[in-house]
């Protein structure tokens, strides 16, 4: 991932509405959510609903796809994937101890 690329998924995710709307879509993942669903679920308009899942979809983080008269959308776990390791990836200057906690408590989300 490039610096350009973190900067608007984060940018992107520093927004309330934002980041509950994408931590909602990773709860929802595989089968995502119709973008109605995503606004009532959060009690956002449906029309400020499709702002933010605009800057989302630009942002990379989220994808959409049309079933029937639905837009359905879904975390784009890839992006989530290479932003967390962008993050991390000098990760204390090599010293993997250091890190270690933070790889525990990942391994212990995959377990849940």
């Amino acid at each position: 991932m490039e610096n350009d690329s973190a900067i608007a998924a984060l940018g992107a995710l520093a927004q309330g509405t934002r980041l509950d709307t994408f931590r909602l879509l990773i709860k929802h993942e595989p089968e995502g959510l119709a973008a109605g669903e995503i606004a009532r679920q959060l009690d956002v308009p449906q029309n400020t609903m499709s702002a933010h899942l605009g800057i989302l979809a630009r942002a990379e983080l989220v994808r959409s796809e049309r079933h029937s008269r639905s837009i359905i959308y879904r975390a784009n776990l890839d992006a989530l994937q290479a932003l967390m390791l962008f993050l991390v990836k000098d990760c204390c200057g090599g010293r993997a101890e250091l890190c270690q906690p933070l790889a525990d408590q990942l391994l212990a989300c995959r377990a849940a």
